[in-house]
């Protein structure tokens, strides 16, 4: 493999289904027209390659079981590598034979690797279920059908993948969100840690969701939710359309400080997530950076993690340091500034926020 000499690197497990790869094959050669690149198909070819500071394409066909065996493997060594894609940046094609699967997929494959160094841009993943439905309106938006919609959709994530540069300044600007109670949040005492770190070299703006101030969406049509994100506003008002909005505008990265609920993220920050549409039908956030704090009671870290990439990374289009999260377990509150080296981990995480961010 030409390693050295290649634009891009494509991460394509081997797929014993053979008659479910067609179709990801030819996605494929139309995406990646006109760029050099080199392929690893195994775990072996995996082990061998200089992974750091490429750009990556994984590409994964799942068939309808939506699973990749030998993807599994190359998963494993990810998850045990620590650093193997540091200074990466991806995206990610799914294509199954099935309704089902790839998003899931799709997460759990973006949180790994993130955690492994690889940076996502915004919007990272194009999926082809069976039927393709899911491009129906992409389709009208193009005027075309359904698999040019497809192949559309990877050539702009190539080409997004390959132009990908983080925005630095000298004094960012940090914009922290949360709905928690700072008397007792062990995941507020978390923040408090790192934004000792942050502070001198960043501005940072925190706003608290909590105390019923934010109002879930109701689900307005299309043309009445387009004519308030023109005016850089919701029809449901309140703090988001008032203060979250224009600090979302103004930040050069968005913090959300996420306790575990029952394995998702408070009602409160569903409910800004939920929210942010009307914001982004008229605006992308790609050069906008997501970091994230969880601290679970007991376990379950990695699923709301996965949440926030699928609907802030995935759908809103913000991007996605590497190592974007830090991942904590405390239960009683105050706890969590007892847990073995809080101290060195949460100076790293700032650390890591710095580096994305200042110049």
């Amino acid at each position: 493999m030409s390693e050295n000499r290649a634009e891009l690197l494509l991460i394509k497990p081997y797929c014993r289904e053979k008659a479910k790869t067609g179709r990801l094959t030819a996605i494929l050669e139309k995406s990646l027209e006109g760029h050099t690149f080199d392929t690893i198909n195994t775990v072996e070819e995996f082990e061998e390659y200089d992974l750091k500071n490429k750009r990556i394409l994984f590409a994964v066909s799942l068939g309808q079981s939506g699973i990749n065996l030998e993807w599994y493997g190359i998963l494993k060594k990810i998850r045990t590598s620590g650093s193997c894609f540091e200074g990466s940046i991806g995206g990610i094609i799914v294509d199954g034979n099935s309704e089902l699967y790839t998003k899931a997929f799709a997460r759990e494959l973006v949180l790994s690797a993130n955690m492994s160094g690889c940076t996502f841009v915004g919007r990272p993943l194009v999926e082809g279920t069976h039927s393709l439905d899911n491009f129906n309106i992409v389709a009208k938006n193009l005027s075309t059908d359904n698999m040019g919609a497809y192949i559309e959709s990877g050539r702009q994530l190539i080409k997004r993948v390959m132009a990908f540069q983080p925005v630095k300044k000298e004094q960012p600007s940090v914009l922290m969100l949360h709905a928690s109670n700072y008397e007792t949040s062990n995941t507020l005492s978390l923040w408090n840690n790192i934004k000792q770190r942050l502070e001198v070299s960043c501005d940072i703006h925190e706003i608290s969701l909590r105390n019923g101030e934010v109002w879930d969406c109701m689900g307005c049509q299309y043309n009445t939710c387009l004519h308030f994100g023109e005016k850089g506003r919701c029809f449901y008002g309140g703090i988001i359309s008032e203060q979250v909005y224009p600090a979302i505008l103004e930040a050069d990265a968005l913090l959300l400080v996420c306790p575990n609920y029952n394995d998702a993220v408070s009602a409160n920050i569903a409910a800004f997530i939920n929210r942010l549409t009307a914001l982004f039908r008229t605006r992308r956030f790609y050069d906008k950076a997501l970091f994230a704090i969880v601290v679970s009671g007991y376990s379950g870290s990695d699923l709301v993690a996965q949440q926030l990439i699928g609907s802030l990374n995935m759908n809103k289009s913000f991007y996605l340091p590497g190592r974007f999260t830090m991942m904590e377990t405390a239960n009683n509150p105050g706890t969590i500034l007892e847990v073995e080296n809080i101290d060195i981990r949460a100076k790293a995480f700032s650390k890591n926020i710095l580096g994305y961010l200042k110049k």
